[in-house]
């Protein structure tokens, strides 16, 4: 189905199912613990061993010697696999580093070898006995050092453009009456999905199954044929459930392709999950970022000039943290410029993590927002909403085809009672400093081209399959609701097959571009099906209608059922777009409002409650919507106030590298959250006229917590986490 003209009235339209707050299908089975999940997967081969996962002890440098003589004698041990004999391995189109070190180092806990044994135990005390020898090199570790050295990134699909110009930044910006020069940083973060990556591998002559943990199957069908140098055909990834990826599980990492090595090697299926340390250090991460701010404005408040420049940092060949992205859609003013540089480093490989880019830059540009607008003696919510456009700022002949920016604010500020908000640290409670903040949030919707095949058989069941992953998001639910929905059927009369290589290849799951892709996806495929039905039925297409299980057209009516009597009715399609997304810039908005609580005495912070008003598109299940967006909100959170892997800058890994010191909130942490979803639907999207709010609901979560800090305390912290220590020597006196 092409998609190259505005959606009007279709079967999604019927909204009887569609957009109602649906449990999720997949929840029984995932609060009971029957979920299959990667490790997990007992039952698909017999016979598995173990594989245990030995990561680089240096970040650069080279391997002399590995001596494996005490291990490969150790009690149970099947093969051990290293770079000097895995044979010719290639690297991937979507990892930096080989997933495979040796005997060249690029990263601390790049893998070099598995151990391969009977038991897990087994695995693991014999990776124990492996002696390796290095020779350390020069690293660079620390991005504040890297700074000027970085360099414009090549452009590319995910990047963009490295430097944007319109008008002339720097003349408009020295003759603003009032101006912001500031810099922010954010740390490097890590993903700390429940789940860890995690594969079993199992080899039939040349042909490589992997049950794995993966976001995007084709992507990672594909990277595991060109790693292992085999023909894509002869790979087949298998990932029904995830639990969490965050964009962690984007690409394939280490665990699938030495789960695949060790059983080639010791002859039978092996399966691998990495131990959390390899994941914060093997893994990708969200790199740190340096983020100068430049905003000029006239004295009423109207933007004049706005400039934002990012640093981050990644190994060689790697991408930027693309944190001033955003800036070029967010706020209107004639003279804009941004810039993005990369600098070389040889800390594990950065990349993407939930909301890459608008996240960390959000974080910054929203604090520079409240900023401006205390300078400016205005309420940094009158400050937004006067900065608005409903154009693309850099092509203003290209209007958004949804933009309800301003009703999101106004809507937010009202619900959440802004105007009792009180100067900076002049509001108390006891010990208590309180204070609100506000901050907008942005994120693009991406069209991907998606496929589906939908088959009905004599029960009038319709059973959907696509490669599509749930990686906790609900998937499962709105395909099925997108199913029940266009066959005319109730929720019970569809089953949905995900994450199967041999299924038809969906758009996946990442960049919130999941929902609405996939699900336009099985629609296309049931329009198909349907006129197969009609045909078979004898009525004419385009007078048939599906519900309740029949088919009617006039005074005539048969069971859906009847059409599948001869056997199965199968079809199969993708939805796939022109160019409305180039003709009007397609995004989503969203404000958040939170209330934070500091102690005067100690400079402890607590949150005590947050809103998130999303306008998002048409919502396919409300419920499953606000999971994502409260989740989202809890990472903000996180982000704001706790979450920074620490860098060990001499020898150049990431210290805190499990959940006892990687610090997450916990339900403590997280007070009340509401979130609301204004009445809209984007007909520019896709025929769902959908969009998403996975990401959305983390951008700038993280700054309306920091500007709620500053209201409470009248301290502005512009290094990301703001920790107490922060804060606590300039806090107002305690009289």
């Amino acid at each position: 189905m092409k998609f190259d003209t505005p959606a009007t009235t279709n079967p999604i339209d019927q909204l009887k199912i569609i957009g109602k707050p649906t449990d999720r299908i997949d929840g029984p089975l995932k609060t009971t613990g029957k979920a299959p999940y990667a490790y997990e997967r007992h039952e698909v081969v017999p016979n598995q061993a173990y594989g245990y996962v030995i990561g680089a002890a240096i970040a650069k440098g080279r391997i002399i010697a590995i001596d494996l003589a005490d291990a490969k004698a150790s009690p149970g041990v099947l093969a051990i696999v290293t770079a000097e004999n895995a044979g010719t391995l290639n690297k991937g189109r979507f990892n930096t580093a080989k997933l495979l070190g040796g005997p060249e180092i690029e990263h601390y806990h790049q893998a070099i070898a598995v151990v391969v044994a009977e038991t897990f135990e087994q695995a693991r005390a014999a990776a124990a006995l492996v002696k390796v020898d290095y020779a350390r090199g020069k690293g660079r570790f620390d991005l504040a050092a890297a700074k000027d050295t970085a360099s414009p990134p090549p452009e590319n699909e995910f990047s963009g453009k490295p430097d944007t110009a319109v008008g002339d930044f720097a003349a408009a910006f020295t003759a603003a009456p009032v101006r912001l020069d500031a810099t922010y940083t954010t740390p490097d973060q890590s993903h700390a999905m429940m789940e860890p990556h995690a594969s079993i591998a199992a080899w039939q002559g040349d042909k490589l199954t992997l049950w794995t943990s993966n976001q995007m199957i084709n992507w990672g069908k594909g990277d595991v044929a060109r790693t292992l140098g085999i023909p894509k055909e002869n790979v087949r990834l298998d990932s029904p459930y995830l639990g969490g990826g965050f964009g962690g599980k984007l690409f394939v990492r280490a665990d699938a392709i030495l789960a695949a090595l060790g059983a080639k090697a010791a002859k039978r299926p092996v399966k691998v999950a990495l131990a959390r340390p390899l994941m914060a250090n093997n893994t990708t991460h969200r790199p740190a970022t340096i983020q100068r701010i430049r905003i000029g404005a006239t004295r009423d408040g109207k933007i004049t000039a706005i400039g934002h420049e990012g640093w981050s940092g990644d190994l060689p060949g790697g991408g930027p943290e693309t944190a001033v992205n955003q800036t070029r859609m967010l706020y209107a003013a004639p003279n804009r410029m941004t810039a993005t540089r990369l600098a070389v480093l040889d800390l594990p490989e950065g990349n993407a993590m939930r909301a890459p880019g608008e996240a960390p830059g959000l974080m910054a540009l929203e604090v520079a927002m409240d900023e401006m607008a205390e300078k400016l003696g205005m309420d940094p919510v009158e400050f937004r909403i006067l900065n608005d456009t409903q154009v693309d700022p850099e092509q203003p002949g290209r209007r958004f085809s949804q933009r309800r920016l301003v009703e999101c604010l106004k809507t937010g500020a009202e619900r959440f009672g802004w105007d009792k908000r009180a100067k900076p640290g002049s509001r108390r409670e006891g010990r208590w400093l309180v204070g609100m903040g506000v901050a907008a949030a942005f994120r693009n919707n991406l069209l991907t081209k998606s496929a589906a095949r939908v088959r009905l058989d004599d029960k009038g069941v319709v059973t959907v399959e696509t490669d599509m992953t749930d990686i906790g998001t609900g998937t499962y639910t709105i395909i099925a609701q997108t199913a029940a929905e266009t066959m005319g059927l109730p929720l019970d009369k569809v089953m949905v097959r995900l994450g199967d290589s041999d299924f038809p290849v969906s758009c996946g799951s990442g960049g919130q571009w999941g929902a609405n892709n996939s699900t336009a996806g099985v629609y296309a495929a049931c329009m198909k099906l349907r006129e197969a039905v009609a045909q078979k039925l004898g009525f004419n297409t385009a007078e048939a209608v599906f519900t309740d299980g029949q088919v009617r057209a006039g005074n005539r009516s048969v069971a859906l059922r009847e059409a599948a009597r001869g056997g199965e009715v199968v079809a199969e399609d993708f939805i796939e777009y022109g160019d409305l997304d180039k003709k009007y810039q397609q995004s989503t908005f969203a404000s958040h409002f939170v209330e934070a609580a500091v102690d005067a005495f100690t400079g402890e912070i607590r949150i005590r409650r947050m809103l998130a008003i999303c306008a998002a598109g048409r919502i396919l299940n409300p419920k499953a919507a606000r999971s994502q967006v409260i989740g989202a909100m809890t990472m903000g959170a996180g982000a704001a106030l706790m979450e920074e892997l620490a860098v060990d800058k001499r020898f150049g890994f990431f210290v805190n590298h499990d959940l006892a010191g990687y610090e997450v909130p916990v339900h403590a942490d997280i007070p009340h959250q509401e979130v609301i979803f204004l009445d809209e639907t984007d007909p520019m999207s896709s025929p769902m006229k959908a969009k998403g709010v996975g990401e959305l609901g983390i951008c700038g979560v993280g700054a309306a917590v920091a500007n709620a800090i500053y209201n409470a305390t009248g301290v502005r912290v512009r290094n990301y986490p703001i920790t107490l220590d922060k804060l606590l020597d300039k806090l107002p006196d305690v009289a």
